[in-house]
């Protein structure tokens, strides 16, 4: 893990070389869970300076293939787009420009963008914007929108995600890393692997909101998990298809017919890809209020994949779940060298109820070990590493 010092950025917010942010995001904050980085990291900057959140313009054209989801995703856009500039919390706008995906789109809806996105940033006020990419797709932004300086996430391989034209993607983030004035990792396989392709990487891990995951537990127990029993295993997240392994966790659930499962989150599996009398799909609930589900649980599970996108990926809910002090068992992902002795690591449906069985046993044994594991380690903190990070490279003479 490789850590710079972090320095008292606070102390100098009236001498910041930007007057504001425009982050491109790689989720859109009115459907996508909250807890993402770049979402964070955009809460803490605004202690600084005002932040106009761009959600995610798309990497890829909805398919009527995907069925019902097809559907869902068009209509939310839609109504995303209709609410213009919204005033989300003191500093922090959140705007939806309008954006069509697609090749031959491209060639109209890019210039109109950059029109749309630098009018709503000057009715804001904005006069010299730091320009946060992290959608890779914004790299056509670039030099448009007054920008002082660029800085990229790279939070995943997003060329890997399903749907993608995954050379196009490949190309604006080789653009990207070569000329940003940083590149933010928060996933250390990522930053070993492409650190050679970077003008300016450095390593920003994710954070935790650690006093609402803490005291999930002593939260009133929502209302639609008092009738399921214990033991109780608890998925909270998105269940998506390049994450998350159905097979798996189907296996699992049937070598476990005693206990009960729990998931909180969106799903984009197809309608009825399981149905078990001990599985409890409850859907996507708020960020605010997410934190006492995982606390009602007595093991927290992780059973991903073994793609590409998951073997480079860092996730925010292992921070989220250690907080809770509640036992883990998750598939491997080379992020977990650093929580060894935290988690339990299956491989396998029969290792992966094993474990589950043996956690299930002593669900609070080691909770304020496992809670200690991420105390110091919040959203706060992260957002003051990626501020003097920052500072530092806008600080850097041209060229270097």
């Amino acid at each position: 893990m490789i850590e710079a010092p972090v320095e008292s950025a606070r102390a100098r917010s009236t001498d910041l070389p930007f007057d504001s942010v425009i982050c491109f995001g790689s989720v859109d904050w009115w459907y996508h869970n909250r807890g993402h980085f770049d979402l964070q990291i955009m809460r803490e900057l605004t202690r600084q300076v005002p932040v106009l959140y761009v959600n995610s313009i798309g990497m890829r054209f909805p398919s009527p293939r995907e069925g019902a989801t097809f559907l869902t995703r068009i209509r939310r856009k839609l109504a995303s787009m209709r609410r213009g500039v919204v005033d989300v919390r003191e500093r922090f706008h959140v705007y939806s420009p309008f954006s069509v995906p697609g090749k031959l789109a491209r060639r109209v809806s890019t210039p109109l963008l950059a029109v749309q996105t630098r009018r709503a940033s000057r009715r804001l006020g904005f006069r010299k914007p730091l320009l946060w990419i992290s959608n890779p797709v914004a790299w056509e932004l670039v030099g448009r929108l007054g920008e002082v300086g660029v800085v990229y996430c790279r939070t995943d391989r997003y060329e890997a995600f399903p749907g993608v034209d995954p050379e196009r993607i490949t190309r604006y983030d080789r653009l990207l890393k070569r000329s940003a004035d940083l590149t933010v990792f928060c996933s250390n396989a990522l930053l070993e692997s492409e650190r050679a392709e970077c003008r300016n990487p450095v390593f920003v891990d994710h954070g935790v909101d650690f006093e609402n995951f803490a005291k999930g537990a002593e939260e009133p127990e929502p209302e639609e998990l008092r009738g399921i029993p214990r033991p109780r295993v608890g998925f909270i997240g998105s269940i998506d298809e390049h994450t998350f392994d159905p097979g798996l966790f189907a296996e699992v659930v049937d070598r476990l017919p005693d206990l009960h499962f729990v998931l909180v989150g969106a799903t984009t599996l197809p309608e009825g890809w399981l149905v078990r009398p001990n599985v409890h799909f409850l859907g996507q609930r708020p960020y605010e209020k997410i934190s006492a589900y995982p606390g009602h649980c007595d093991v927290l599970i992780m059973p991903w994949n073994q793609s590409d996108w998951i073997r480079a990926c860092n996730p925010i809910k292992l921070k989220e779940y250690l907080a809770t002090g509640r036992p883990i068992v998750t598939t491997w992902f080379d992020e977990l060298r650093r929580y060894d002795g935290s988690v339990r690591v299956a491989r396998g449906a029969e290792e992966f109820a094993a474990a589950i069985r043996a956690a299930s046993a002593e669900p609070h044994h080691d909770a304020e070990r496992l809670r200690d594991r991420v105390r110091q380690e919040t959203w706060a903190h992260q957002g003051e590493r990626a501020l003097a990070q920052i500072l530092s490279a806008l600080a850097r003479p041209a060229g270097s």
